[in-house]
Order: structure tokens, then C-alpha cells, then sequence
């Protein structure tokens, strides 16, 4: 019998989840056995899952799951080096050239196991099934605006939390704009028509803040863009891969421009491909804002997790879409599954 065990989270601010407890009823009708570990932190409580017939198991036991088990997570392990025997699906972030991905792998091989990385489930047509695009959009557009309402205060942005939903987040955040002295800012979004961009989009709008939408058509001519810099806040909403044009070169930092604010929704600052080198880290809940130059000032935010400050309507959406296919684990030859093996395969 296929037998998915869901991890609880270990990343701190991370309360999110792959799977409802609706969404487990339904793998179970279907013949598919559900252990859900315990969680301190998980948005969605246990009281579901037991209502639904999963079994429950103690929080971060899953390295004492049994073998044959398939271990659902949603964020990295933890970096103990030790060998993965089990087959796990997550965010492996270890595809695209990343530095702390080779070390995942290594654990991987060791082990015999196999990553099936959620961000390479893909169709026939080679889209992806599931994505927390929207809300990271969402999201990561708040942070980059609250940035810009600090730097108005000449203050660096603080940290940030977790939201019950997004009505709170945007009560929060219309508060921080209006008693800002100056006008709304002006915003550009490049991937504006994707899942990301248009969460992006979306916050903007929602704050009364004018958007400027590009996507493959306004880069296609591979840069330089100095339109950018003619805004207050870029949104980088396209994912790093090879062949993704540079949008704010080093150069932008001493260039004369507007753009005070740049929200990397993307987030791969340790990537080959990075499209804004202004920054090499990612930042933190804590310290959401990175201040890469201060004659003009540019702040640069670059959360990885974005999705989880919005845990309960990010964690329903992805879900909902991610159901179809964990409905399909009794085969993982073929479909997504055998599709994600074989990347996997290509970079092991």
C-alpha cells in the first residue's frame, strides 16, 4: 500500500502544509495510507487530520518512517548531512545551480533515496501543477511596500509576522501608507502574468499603488532595462534559470534612478542566474530588508518563504491544487512523479 507520511515543519515562521484534512480523506478513500506527524506550529490542527482516519505520529519522527514510506514536507531538512534512504517530496532548491543544494544531493546519493522537488512537478506540457506563486506574490509585494513606508520614516523596515489572512496583513499595511508623508509609490512587476506577478499585481493595486506589468515580451531584448530604475519599487516575480536577462545590474547602485525598494519574490540570491546581483542573501522575518546602497538609499527584500505569513489561505490553495497528482502516487513511474524522478536523476 502507497503510504504518505507528512512531516511537520522544522524552519522556523513556517506554519504552512501540503495536504487538508479533506484533502487527506480523499487519499484514503483511494486506498492510499496518511500518517501525519504532530506540530507545534502547523496553521491547520491535527484534530482534522485524526477526524479524517489519518494516522498520527510524533512531530519530526519521519527519519524512524518506515522504508517504504514517502515523506511529504514543504521546506528544506534540517542541514545535518545525514544520508536520506527515503524517498521525500519538498522544495529542494537544488537544481539551479545553488550552493547548498550540491550537499543535498550528496545526502540523497548516500542514502539511496529520491527527491521528488515540488518545484519540478510538472504536466505533459511542461507547466507546473502546484504552486504558492499567488500568495508568495502577494506576499512578498507587502514586504517591499512596507520597506518603502520605513525608508519614508528614514527608517529600515522591521520585522515581520505571521497573518491570520490577508484582511489583516492589508489593514496593517494601508495604516503604514497613509501615515507615510509622501505619495503612493509607483511599482513595476516583470512576470506580471504569472501566478506570482499577479499576487504582486494584486497587493499593489489593492493599496491604491500604480503598477507598471511587463513579462517575456517587454524582455525579450535581454536588457538593459533603465525604465526600472524610472520606478519606486521593482517586483522581480520570474524565477532564476539560464537565459534570464540581468534586470538591476551592480551599476543601478550608483546610477541615478528612482527606484528605492526592490522586492525579489524569486528569491534565489545564491543562484548562477540571480537577476538582480545587487545582493547575495536572502533576508529574514527578522531583518526583512537588505540596504545595499545609502546615496539614494536601495533596500532589497528576499524571503524565501513568503507564502507563510498568509499560512492558512496559502496552505488551502496549494493543496487543492497539489491533490490531483498525490492522488496519482500509486504510480511513480510515469506522469509528474516519473518526471520529477527523472530530474532528479539528471542532477544526482
Amino acid at each position: 500500500m502507497t503510504h504518505l507520511w507528512v512531516r511537520a515543519e522544522q524552519r522556523p515562521n513556517e506554519e504552512r502544509v501540503g495536504l487538508t484534512p479533506q484533502g487527506a480523506a480523499d487519499l484514503i478513500a483511494a486506498g492510499i495510507r496518511v500518517t501525519v506527524e504532530e506540530s507545534q506550529v502547523r496553521a491547520i490542527p491535527i484534530d482534522g487530520y485524526k477526524d479524517a482516519g489519518c494516522e498520527i505520529a510524533p512531530e519530526n519522527s519521519w527519519p524512524d518512517a518506515p522504508l517504504g514510506a514517502i515523506i511529504f514536507g514543504l521546506k528544506e531538512l534540517p542541514e545535518d548531512g545525514t544520508p536520506l534512504p527515503h524517498r521525500h517530496i519538498m522544495f529542494g532548491h537544488a537544481y539551479k545551480g545553488q550552493h547548498s543544494g550540491r550537499a543535498l544531493l550528496d545526502r540523497f546519493k548516500a542514502g539511496g533515496g529520491t527527491l521528488y522537488d515540488l518545484e519540478y512537478l510538472v504536466d505533459e506540457n511542461n507547466r507546473r501543477v502546484a504552486a504558492f506563486g499567488y500568495w508568495a506574490g502577494y506576499a512578498g509585494a507587502a514586504v517591499t511596500l512596507k520597506t518603502w513606508a520605513a525608508q519614508q520614516r528614514r527608517e529600515e523596515c522591521p520585522p515581520v509576522g505571521i497573518y491570520p489572512g490577508k484582511d489583516a496583513l492589508n489593514a496593517e499595511l494601508l495604516a503604514e501608507l497613509e501615515a507615510a508623508s509622501a505619495d503612493r509609490p509607483r511599482a513595476i512587476v516583470i512576470g506580471a502574468l504569472g501566478r506570482v506577478g499577479t499576487g504582486a499585481a494584486d497587493l499593489c493595486e489593492a493599496m491604491g499603488v500604480a503598477v507598471t506589468k511587463w513579462d517575456m515580451a517587454e524582455t525579450a531584448s535581454g536588457g538593459p532595462f533603465p525604465e526600472i530604475l524610472d520606478h519606486d519599487l521593482f517586483l522581480n516575480c520570474i524565477f532564476a534559470r539560464p537565459g534570464t536577462p540581468v534586470f538591476v545590474p551592480r551599476e543601478a547602485l550608483t546610477a541615478p534612478r528612482k527606484l528605492t525598494a526592490i522586492g525579489d519574490v524569486a528569491c534565489d540570491p545564491d543562484s548562477d542566474y540571480n537577476p538582480v546581483p545587487v545582493y547575495d542573501r536572502a533576508t529574514t522575518w527578522e531583518k526583512p530588508a537588505l540596504r545595499v546602497a545609502t546615496d539614494p538609499v536601495m533596500d532589497v527584500t528576499a524571503i524565501d518563504n513568503l507564502p507563510s505569513m498568509l499560512p492558512v489561505e496559502s496552505s488551502e490553495d496549494y493543496a487543492a491544487q497539489l491533490l490531483p497528482s498525490l492522488l496519482s502516487l500509486t504510480d511513480l513511474e510515469s506522469g509528474v512523479w516519473g518526471r520529477a524522478r527523472d530530474e532528479f536523476r539528471k542532477h544526482v
